[in-house]
């Protein structure tokens, strides 16, 4: 088995932890790289995915990227389609990153857009 990084380390262990607090919420996963940022809305009984938002959308695609106001806008939209899917409460996993930053505008963003976590 390949030793994992420290990232992926703590990736685990957050993953790990938030199940067992979950209590059967879904999850609200994030996920970042250098040019975009994903959101995801799992249901862990279903092992289903019902909601997900990125900067790689074709309506946003041209005009967003690796910025905090695409982030805040890709917070908004996951949002929107959670409700839309009926999810309103969740639980906010940052998969490893730290929550600052993007991922900290995408989870406030969120949170205004009417989600509970």
């Amino acid at each position: 088995m390949a030793k994992l990084s420290l990232f992926d380390r703590r990736r685990q262990r957050v993953r790990t932890s938030l199940r067992k607090r979950a209590g059967g919420r879904p999850r609200l996963s994030v996920h970042r790289s250098g040019r975009h940022i994903y959101a995801q809305v799992i249901d862990d009984a279903e092992g289903r995915t019902v909601a997900s938002a990125s900067t790689l959308e074709k309506d946003v695609r041209d005009q967003t990227g690796a910025t905090v106001a695409s982030a805040q806008d890709v917070g908004r939209r996951i949002a929107e389609r959670a409700k839309a899917a009926g999810v309103t409460t969740v639980v906010f996993d940052r998969g490893g990153f730290l929550f600052h930053g993007r991922v900290k505008a995408l989870a406030d963003a969120a949170r205004e857009g009417g989600l509970e976590f």
